[in-house]
Order: C-alpha cells, then sequence, then structure tokens
C-alpha cells in the first residue's frame, strides 16, 4: 500500500467524488479550483471534507429508511 490515505477505494467513482467535493465547496463558500490549492486554510479544506461526509452519511440515511 502506498501510505496515502485519500486514494479512492472505488476508481470509477474518483470523477464523481471530485464534482461532489467542488459542489460542497462552492455550497459552503471555500473557493477550492481544481489543482494547487494551497492558498487554502486547514480549516477550509477540512469543512469540505466534513461536509462532504455529513452529506454523504444523510443520502444514506435516506436509503437506509427507504425514502
Amino acid at each position: 500500500m502506498s501510505g496515502r490515505s485519500n486514494t479512492t477505494n472505488v476508481p470509477e467513482a474518483k470523477e464523481a467524488l471530485d464534482r461532489f467535493k467542488m459542489e460542497v465547496a462552492n455550497e459552503i463558500g471555500v473557493p477550492l479550483t481544481n489543482g494547487y490549492n494551497g492558498n487554502l486554510t486547514s480549516a477550509q479544506n477540512g469543512s469540505v471534507g466534513g461536509y462532504m461526509v455529513k452529506k454523504m452519511i444523510e443520502a444514506q440515511e435516506r436509503q437506509m429508511a427507504g425514502k
């Protein structure tokens, strides 16, 4: 294993996850761009990832509830 924690378990989903990340960043007002984002703070980057997880959990809960 490469030791990287941000690898995609399902490589076919990478594009969809990238689109989702950009959508979430736009929703919460983080100026994320494709490519280098070293100008963003850890808090900004973390908020994107955290909100992505929140939305994925909500979607899974809805699916499990049959909605």
